[in-house]
């Protein structure tokens, strides 16, 4: 019989009798091997057309799975009968031969690109012909297009061995099935299999496989809402659900889940959301094999937005359909993971697996000394070495019992029941206004936010039970959700609780070293919980709007409702609102010009507000990815917090005359703490140099900095070089330091940056200086693609960039180099980057701030450099930043030695820019054939 979910056109015995007239001459026959193969990729194809019509909108994906089983167990019947009748001699029955289905095939789900998992099982005499029947069915299946998995030929003893001490043998003849032949072998290594190895070793099965799965979400990377996930291995994802199916079944037998429901271990609906989330990745995985056409089940940005419009979702006005996709499939995740739980606390109750990692991490070696009356007295009780709800009905009469659990689960480091996870996810409707204005629900969820050794994993059990976005909806807002880039590598919940992690290990002094700043200032912060606010909301505003003003907004609402006082809220929510300015300010604005100071000294206003705005900075920083912090960045933030401090250290925001007048004395100190040390080497040297250079020079540098630039220029003028270049690795800055020296030009700026951008090295920082006498003294600060200082990972490579920098500044840019052209990846082409040209008259005093932005590609620095001197501008400073695949170029420039302030200057200048951004790769390389940038770089950066 074939599966009602079949067509007629999918019978198996129509099949057969297909094969059977295709290959009446014998599948030794090409003509007949030929047609034969012919009729199996013609059913094959029919079978996966039909599978994919059973995909709707966001849900089939399971069904799908399964048909596409129910077409290859006819597909491998047919073809093993009509093989071994040929091969076995006339009249005799194929005894002693098995073909079964094992693994997923086994279990009968089956994606589009995934292998055909066979075993041929012999029996006690397997017929003489055996091996001639495997070779013929396992070729004409490749030969169809199909990909046999395993395909091993053993005895029943032979597989009983190897399944004894082989795991994932173990685990796929859990889901072993007969498809074709004598069904005495199969019979027998069930018989062996369930003894053996589902009953004398179910422990050691059990503890073996949760170890492979702990080892492949390393593998994967650790969280379940990394932004590409991997749908079959990720963690919370397919492999996990067939792993508490497959735990189940060797432990409990086939019908585990059923008695768990009738126990009360899961209830109906963890059933059903077990059923959605697997129908929802096999509909995600059906639609990703179909698009590329292999077997590779990582969900990557350039599928996403295809897999979205496949599976029916639209975008909306603030959230485009690909970030709802995700949501929802994260969403999915977050239910399987607490579906792990559940069953990983069953196991354990059942002492057959180790105590959990979670919370109970921190649990003292000497365990829990807390007397039981306490636990007791506030409504709670120790079971199975987890705590627990004394009485789970009394949530009914005090829902912040709910709250409290967290609060002594994270101080006595206990890990949870799942009866008491379960009964918070089932008790939400009582987490109303009355439970969110109650000052005891806030007091238990400040002991958590501001007390816990870790707040993040006790906050992320309790976004995963669902009750931290129902007691702060603001926060609920951004559970799952997803930001479409390469830059976010997190759902902006989980992006949240690692900052709140990385600000705890900052408090603790965990990073002396890397956060330096922060380990210091933080102590002197006053409002510690207006911090901690601040941080767990300030991406609330994100998928509303300006993420800024609308977090702000919400901000506010959240801490009237946990009743802070009407100053801490304003603190907490002006936080919110400008938790992205610092940054930006120290990426983007040049930190020498006055201006740049002032202004962020006006927004900050006092010490306390600047040091808040720097810790949260960096640990919305930090939390953002792996690779995203460096030295760089470090730097950029201590220079500006080290200036705006000191035009605020008398402790409120000064005049501007009286703030000038400090940068100014800033600027003249560095002058005569320079020339007090160069005095006694070099007079006449000292002298000229802190005459030639203005204060910006002097504000930018420190005076380890300034005594070693002043040491290349000395070297420079006794060697008689009027163009020289020096080129060392600044580990502190996590950059190549490249200083130029030359006679100042139109168009060197462009010529250096280009010549730095055909050697693979990405500037991050530059500091342009002209001396009073027409001399340009450039500072560079350049990364290779990872991140790490240019040069870090092959030095020779700082000798061939000092000649090529050097050439440049004197002979302009190498008129004869070829560079190999990259083409956009398809990763990078599934974001759609909006360029865009804004010019600020007011953020410089006597320059034109220039800043630019569109899809990051190799030259783009040069170009718009070049750009600008075509224009007849002079560059200042310039400041590079990037966002994943956006990048961010700030310039200062000038005009004839003027700030540019003419309308249509400024409009020339915008529309050549726009140009510039909005022009394909291939459009800039012919613009610029000839100048040793006609092909796009290989580097990835700018």
């Amino acid at each position: 019989m074939r599966p009602s979910s079949l067509p007629a056109s999918l019978d198996g015995l129509r099949l057969r009798a297909e094969l059977a007239a295709a290959t009446r001459s014998g599948w030794d026959t090409s003509s007949a091997r030929q047609a034969g193969l012919a009729k199996l990729k013609k059913f094959v194809a029919r079978g996966e057309a039909h599978a994919r019509s059973c995909l709707d909108g966001k849900t089939g994906g399971l069904e799908a799975a399964r048909v596409l089983s129910s077409v290859m167990n006819a597909v491998v019947r047919a073809l093993f009968d009509s093989i071994a009748v040929e091969v076995l001699a006339e009249g005799e029955p194929c005894e002693g031969l098995t073909v079964c289905a094992v693994g997923g095939f086994g279990a009968g789900e089956l994606a589009p690109q995934s292998d055909i998992d066979l075993l041929f099982l012999l029996g006690e005499r397997p017929p003489a012909g055996y091996q001639l029947i495997v070779d013929r069915v396992a070729y004409a299946m490749w030969d169809s297009g199909l990909t046999v998995g395993g395909g091993a030929v053993r005895t029943v003893g032979e597989t009983i061995e190897l399944a004894a001490t082989n795991v994932a043998e173990r685990t796929a003849l859990l889901d072993l099935r007969i498809l074709a032949g004598d069904d005495q072998p199969i019979s027998a290594l069930k018989q062996r299999f369930d003894i053996n190895v589902r009953g004398e070793e179910a422990a050691g099965f059990v503890m073996a496989k949760l170890a492979e799965r702990d080892a492949r979400v390393d593998k994967q990377g650790d969280s379940r809402y990394a932004v590409e996930p991997n749908v079959k291995d990720g963690k919370g994802a397919l492999r996990d659900l067939q792993t508490l199916r497959w735990l189940a079944q060797v432990l409990y037998g086939n019908d585990a889940l059923e008695r768990w429901v009738a126990n009360g271990l899961l209830s109906v609906q963890d059933v059903e959301r077990y059923l959605s989330a697997e129908d929802f990745f096999w509909t995600v995985r059906f639609h990703m094999h179909a698009l590329t056409g292999r077997k590779d089940d990582r969900l990557t940005f350039d599928l996403q937005p295809e897999v979205a419009a496949r599976m029916g979702y639209q975008d909306a006005d603030q959230v485009l359909a690909v970030e709802s996709f995700m949501r929802d499939y994260f969403r999915a995740a977050i239910d399987v993971g607490a579906l792990t739980r559940l069953v990983c606390a069953k196991l354990e109750a059942d002492e057959l697996k180790d105590p959990p990692a979670g919370i109970g991490r921190f649990m003292p070696a000497h365990g829990v000394q807390e007397a039981d009356d306490a636990l007791t007295e506030a409504g709670f009780r120790i079971r199975s070495g987890r705590l627990d709800f004394a009485n789970a009905t009394a949530i009914e009469s005090d829902p912040v019992l709910m709250l409290r659990l967290f609060e002594f689960a994270s101080a006595r480091h206990l890990d949870l029941h799942p009866d008491a996870v379960s009964a918070i996810s089932h008790s939400l409707r009582h987490v109303d206004d009355a439970l969110r204005n109650d000052s005891r629900a806030a007091r238990a969820f400040f002991a958590v936010l501001l007390e816990a050794d870790d707040p993040r994993i006790t906050l992320r059990a309790m976004t995963e039970a669902g009750l931290l976005g129902a007691f702060i909806p603001e926060f609920g807002d951004i559970v799952a959700r997803t930001q479409f880039n390469m830059y976010h590598r997190y759902t902006v919940d989980e992006h949240t609780l690692n900052a709140l992690g990385f600000l705890r290990e900052i408090e603790q002094g965990k990073h002396p070293v890397e956060h330096p700043l922060s380990t210091r200032i933080l102590p002197e912060i006053s409002h510690r919980r207006a911090l901690h606010l601040a941080v767990l909301l300030h991406d609330t505003g994100k998928g509303a709007g300006d993420q800024c003003i609308e977090g702000e907004v919400r901000a506010k609402a959240a801490c009237a409702r946990l009743g802070l006082e009407d100053k801490e809220c304003e603190l907490v929510s002006w936080l919110v609102r400008h938790h992205l300015d610092m940054n930006d300010v120290a990426q983007r604005r040049d930190l020498s010009d006055p201006r740049t100071v002032l202004d962020f000294a006006s927004l900050v206003a006092t010490p306390e507000r600047l040091r808040l705005l720097t810790v949260l900075t960096v640990v919305d920083i930090r939390a953002v990815g792996p690779g995203v912090w460096n030295g760089w960045k470090a730097q950029l933030l201590r220079d500006l917090y080290s200036a705006t401090s000191a035009v605020l250290r008398e402790g409120k925001s000064p005049e501007e005359e009286e703030a000038r007048e400090r940068l100014a004395g800033r600027a003249d100190r560095a002058r005569r703490l320079f020339r007090d040390r160069l005095d006694r080497v070099d007079p006449a040297f000292a002298e000229r140099w802190t005459q030639d250079l203005d204060d910006p020079y002097w504000l930018a540098f420190s005076e380890s900095d300034r005594l070693r630039h002043a040491a290349f220029v000395r070297a420079a003028a006794r060697r008689k070089q009027e163009i020289a270049c020096g080129v060392r690795i600044d580990k502190r800055r996590s950059a190549a330091e490249v200083l130029v020296l030359a006679p100042d030009r139109d168009g060197l700026f462009a010529d250096l940056v280009g010549a730095l951008a055909l050697n693979g090295a990405n500037v991050v920082g530059a500091q342009v200086t002209t001396t009073a006498g027409g001399t340009a003294f450039d500072v560079f600060y350049v990364q290779e693609p990872g991140g790490k200082p240019f040069g870090w990972s092959d030095h020779h490579s700082l000798d061939r960039l000092r000649e090529a920098v050097r050439r440049a500044a004197g002979e302009g840019l190498d008129q004869t180099a070829t560079i190999p052209e990259r083409a956009v990846k398809r990763r990078e082409a599934a974001f759609a980057v909006s360029p865009y040209v804004q010019l600020d008259t007011d953020a410089a005093d006597n320059a034109l701030v220039i800043e630019a932005s569109g899809r990051d590609r190799p030259r783009l620095l040069h170009d718009l450099a070049r750009g600008l001197a075509d224009m007849g501008l002079s560059l200042q400073a310039a400041r590079i930043d990037g966002y994943g695949e956006r990048a961010v170029d700030s310039f200062y420039v000038t005009d004839g030695g003027e700030k540019v302030t003419d309308p249509d200057r400024l409009k020339a200048i915008r529309e050549t820019l726009m140009g510039i951004l909005a022009e394909p790769e291939n459009a800039v390389a012919d613009r610029h054939a000839g100048d040793g940038l006609s092909r796009a770089l290989a580097s990835p950066g700018r």
